[in-house]
């Protein structure tokens, strides 16, 4: 089996801000959808949530902020499954709570070095 990188991107300006009891329900479509994954022993790492604040470096002595706010689009989180094809991973992501709030997963073979 090989390993893909689940990227979970969505707009920083439209994450939703809901009560704690909507939020604890989100979380749980969230352990529900990886439980899944996990439950057919394809879950490599959950992951974790990112951060929006970071650095960007574009050379040795260029470190500039970012990621970019005005891009709007973020990288929100991340996670590694085991499946034999790009299209079975993409099948497992389908289910991606992100969806719920316009975002995108972008799926990604991990390549042995």
């Amino acid at each position: 089996m090989k390993e893909f990188l689940f990227l979970y991107r969505r707009d920083v300006n439209n994450i939703p801000k809901g009560s704690p009891e909507e939020m604890q329900k989100e979380t749980k479509r969230w352990m529900d959808w990886m439980g899944g994954i996990a439950a057919q022993n394809k879950l490599v790492d959950r992951g974790n949530r990112l951060e929006h604040a970071g650095k960007v470096l574009k050379s040795i002595s260029l470190i500039t902020d970012g990621p970019y706010t005005e891009t709007k689009e973020s990288v929100g989180g991340y996670s590694i499954v085991k499946a034999d094809t790009i299209e079975e991973a993409c099948e497992m992501a389908k289910g991606c709570p992100v969806f719920s709030i316009g975002g995108t997963v972008e799926v990604r073979e991990i390549s042995g070095m």
